[in-house]
């Protein structure tokens, strides 16, 4: 008997306290795609500084009414920066393309989904993200061995209404782990 293929696509990675990589440290990243040719997240929890939406939503404004949405502009990860992406509740569907990931959750990295959103026609709930977190194929594997990352089920709430700063103990608590005794430094038994 063989053990079944290691699904993450839907699940949380939640970054263990010793993460070596500053880029990483205390992130919980939304598992977007994994597969033998390797695994694209977002990072949920890292608001991108000194950036704001509501300029971006102004513009796309059709009539000049100034528009403001409370959605959150993200770090996605260091991969492609300059590129956007939208993860958000799976009852919205671009009428370009969007990617339904497992949970009630969705992708939609095509401007279409801004212009809906700055009409009020988007998404109910929605982050933009700038980059995103990619790993080559066995990659986040050999790092979740490694005790670099635990995983654990995404909820919306966690994801998209916690605020940011509450969302890497939230994730950990939703694994009956408290965070105040998590070591910093994991052996092997």
């Amino acid at each position: 008997m063989t053990d079944a293929p290691l699904s993450l696509t839907g699940k949380l990675l939640i970054a263990m306290p010793g993460m070596g990589d500053p880029r990483f440290a205390h992130s919980v990243i939304f598992i977007i795609s994994h597969s033998d040719e390797g695994t694209m997240g977002l990072i949920v929890n890292k608001p991108a500084e000194g950036v704001s939406l509501t300029d971006v939503l102004d513009q796309l404004s059709r009539d000049g009414t100034p528009l403001s949405r409370n959605l959150g502009v993200h770090v996605g990860g260091p991969v492609e920066t300059g590129r956007g992406f939208v993860l958000h509740s799976d009852e919205y569907r671009s009428a370009l393309h969007t990617l339904s990931v497992e949970g009630g959750f969705a992708m939609t990295a095509t401007l279409d989904v801004l212009e809906d959103i700055a009409q009020g026609e988007g998404p109910e709930k929605a982050l933009l993200m700038l980059g995103y977190a990619g790993w080559g194929p066995g990659q986040v594997e050999a790092e979740i061995a490694e005790n670099g990352w635990l995983t654990g089920e995404a909820s919306l709430e966690t994801v998209f209404d916690l605020p940011d700063a509450e969302k890497w103990e939230a994730a950990l608590r939703s694994l009956g782990i408290d965070p105040l005794l998590l070591s910093a430094t994991a052996g092997r038994a």
